[in-house]
């Protein structure tokens, strides 16, 4: 496995945007919410240490992974977000239902994003195991909630700086 014995959650913590003026939503899956939970909690908690008030941080629960695309796009259309952290897991189960929602989470977001032209951080878990997804939810492997805020972070950087 590749993340075997790694923290994923490290990172550079220099060269990060300062998010004062930032307003961000994140749209989080209530299904698993064990897991998505701790997500969102490393997300906030990350975009906070870089300057992002907690006041314009605006969390939206969907139902489910596959809502997750829909809820980030009700969240562009209705305020001016700097960006948008989707946050879900979906753990395998015994029938290709895993594999529609994943891959229709996936291409969805990536839609929205793109029709948004808004960064919008991939944060949805698609593990094996619900051990597997603990781990990466503030286990052994870190909390991929805080990687997605550090790259929404790094995106937005970007964005700005070709403006």
């Amino acid at each position: 496995m590749a993340t075997s014995n790694k923290n994923l959650s490290a990172y550079d913590k220099e060269n990060m945007i300062n998010g004062a003026d930032l307003k961000i939503g994140i749209v989080v899956s209530e299904w698993n919410h064990e897991i998505t939970s701790k997500l969102c909690e490393g997300a906030i908690e990350t975009l906070i240490a870089h300057n992002v008030s907690a006041e314009n941080i605006d969390i939206q629960k969907v139902p489910g992974a596959f809502e997750l695309p829909l809820g980030a796009q009700f969240l562009l259309k209705s305020k001016q977000y700097d960006g948008i952290i989707s946050i879900g897991t979906v753990i395998q189960g015994e029938t290709k239902h895993f594999d529609f929602v994943c891959q229709g989470t996936t291409e969805g977001i990536m839609r929205v994003m793109l029709d948004f032209n808004t960064p919008i951080s991939f944060c949805v878990l698609t593990d094996n195991t619900i051990e597997q997804s603990v781990a990466r939810s503030g286990g052994l492997h870190g909390n991929k909630g805080v990687e997605a805020a550090v790259s929404l972070l790094q995106m937005i950087k970007v964005n700005k700086s070709l403006l």
